[in-house]
């Protein structure tokens, strides 16, 4: 079974988050939000090097607004990694559409994800929810992806949200709902 329970469908459902100290500067910041950042663009771009690299370039990006206050770290930041995932995924269609080779196309790049603190059977189990999870975050619209991806996963608030994927706070809830019930739909069929 891959989720114990359902998935909150309301933001009354999620957990509180806990106000945050805000980093002393931008190398904390930037090592403190380097692993959520790889999880979400390995989960846009499918690539684990292609997620390496936009991480990589985003981080170098920010380092260039060093003068910002740091309460407006966050939303930048996220908002330059969603955009060049974005762009790094319509220069990926591009090219797959004229240079794609036969034998790549029914290659599927599984996500090597291990845990090394659980036991070999659970830390299997695990893997085998993460890569349900990912498939079923890989089949929504790339804006409900998003906005789960952030909302739930990074567990960045709704204005937060709306400023890195340059919309408003309500059309974050609508893709988020939207999200939310698609994945759960998802998640029943593959147990």
């Amino acid at each position: 079974m891959l989720v114990s329970s359902p998935l909150p469908s309301t933001d009354a459902d999620l957990p509180a988050t806990p106000e945050v100290a805000l980093p002393v500067s931008l190398d904390a910041f930037l090592a403190g939000i380097g692993p959520r950042a790889f999880r979400f663009a390995e989960a846009g771009l499918r690539q684990r090097e292609d997620a390496l690299d936009a991480v990589q370039d985003s981080m170098l990006k920010m380092l260039g607004y060093r003068d910002k206050p740091a309460a407006e770290w966050a939303p930048l930041f996220w908002s330059i990694l969603r955009r060049r995932v974005v762009d790094l995924q319509r220069r990926r269609g591009f090219r797959l559409k004229f240079w794609r080779s036969s034998d790549e196309a029914g290659s599927d790049h599984d996500i090597d994800w291990a845990d090394s603190a659980p036991g070999p059977a659970q830390a299997h189990e695990q893997r085998d929810h993460y890569a349900q999870l990912v498939q079923a975050l890989r089949e929504l619209p790339a804006r409900q992806r998003e906005a789960f991806t952030l909302r739930v996963l990074q567990d960045l608030d709704g204005a937060t949200t709306a400023k890195a994927m340059g919309c408003s706070e309500g059309a974050v809830k609508t893709h988020l709902s939207r999200a939310r019930q698609a994945l759960q739909q998802s998640l029943e069929i593959a147990l």
